[in-house]
């Protein structure tokens, strides 16, 4: 069996860390702000007290293939035998599995291409989950943000949640898994940075002195780069972040993740309940073509124990002073703006119309929208 790599890709070595590095971005010493409050923030989620580990609430076959998610992961999917994810495709019949004590050794496995490679392979839990506690250790809170739909605001939620929670004085980690579209380094101005190492680890690159950021997007040479990597990739990376990012001793670390169930939530999933999560934001929007996939990934988060904190709907309506609009006015030749000309019969006619706000759907939301869904599936809509 062949363990996935936990190396970045070769293309991203040019800014990559080194050892040794003096770091323009290291964690700056923390000293007490004053910060102001400001309307940045939409939607502030209190946590709630609840477990931090909490089991699932039934079993089923799909917890306990997360449950064997690790070799899964390392094997870039789930292999044959039943559909058994350690036992390779190409495995003899009745083998007792890659992770088994009687990998290699066993009656069954005598002429099995793989004999040799199980009999050698290290067995058991993942070490790097002990380097990933130890490193997490002071890390007091961790919250995912997820959402089954891409386009639905998430990537921009979690950068206002982070610089929210960061004005209420708190020590703040945003980590983008969003490896084949990273956008927190373009929403925060952080384009062009480089990732430092110090002995500690990676650092992060400080955009508040106590707001640090971590995203693929630092490492690649050009933004215009694909990220085109299985499933073992994405897993390697993430563990990286995981166990050689340095955020020191934080309040929240807030997970951007992309969308969908795939391997990058199963990786974080398992990492952090080793650690310990205190649950997932769901962001959606209101039309039904959203809300379908954000099921989905609340039922992902039932299924796998993680306790969903409330959903946000992002994009409900738009909210605009009437003096801010743009008219336009239909002729023969086209379409012309007319703001000027609507906006001076307002103000010598009905003056008093400037105040108004005027208000309308983004997406259609006939059908109930999140809060319907909420009600249904028994969570609370934030």
């Amino acid at each position: 069996m062949t363990e996935a790599t936990t190396e970045p890709d070769a293309n991203l070595q040019s800014n990559t860390p080194s050892a040794g590095t003096a770091s323009p971005h290291q964690k700056p010493p923390v000293r007490p702000i004053n910060i102001k409050r400001s309307s940045i923030l939409l939607v502030v989620v209190p946590f709630p007290s609840a477990p931090r580990r909490p089991k699932p609430e039934t079993p089923s076959e799909a917890e306990e293939s997360f449950e064997k998610g690790d070799t899964e992961m390392e094997n870039g999917g789930g292999g044959g035998g039943g559909g058994r994810s350690d036992v390779p495709d190409d495995a003899n019949e009745h083998c007792p599995g890659t992770q088994s004590e009687d990998a290699g050794k066993a009656d069954a496995c005598a002429g099995c291409p793989n004999q040799q490679i199980c009999a050698t392979a290290p067995k058991g839990p993942d070490p790097d989950v002990v380097a990933i506690v130890e490193r997490l250790a002071m890390v007091k809170h961790k919250i995912l943000v997820l959402s089954g739909k891409g386009g639905v605001g998430k990537s921009t939620f979690s950068a206002q949640l982070s610089f929210a929670l960061a004005e209420m004085e708190h020590q703040v980690g945003l980590l983008d898994i969003d490896i084949c579209g990273p956008s927190i380094p373009k929403m925060l101005g952080l384009e062009g940075q480089d990732i430092h190492q110090s002995n500690l680890g990676w650092s992060p690159v400080y955009v508040e002195s106590n707001l640090g950021v971590m995203s693929i997007g630092f490492m690649l040479p050009n933004p215009d780069d694909a990220v085109i990597w299985r499933g073992p990739r994405k897993n390697g990376l993430i563990k990286q972040f995981l166990k050689d990012v340095d955020w020191g001793e934080i309040d929240y670390l807030v997970v951007d993740a992309p969308p969908g169930t795939s391997d990058e939530h199963i990786s974080i999933v398992q990492y952090l309940q080793a650690t310990g999560i205190d649950g997932a934001i769901i962001v959606t929007t209101p039309q039904q073509v959203s809300l379908i996939d954000v099921r989905k990934e609340i039922n992902f988060c039932k299924k796998v124990g993680v306790p969903v904190l409330g959903v946000v709907e992002n994009m409900s309506g738009l909210r605009q002073p009437l003096s801010d609009l743009r008219f336009m006015k239909s002729g023969e030749s086209g379409e012309t703006d007319a703001t000027e000309w609507v906006l001076n019969c307002i103000r010598e006619k009905a003056p008093e119309l400037l105040s108004v706000v005027a208000c309308s759907d983004v997406f259609d939301s006939s059908k109930g929208g999140a809060e319907r869904m909420c009600i249904e599936m028994g969570i609370m809509l934030r």
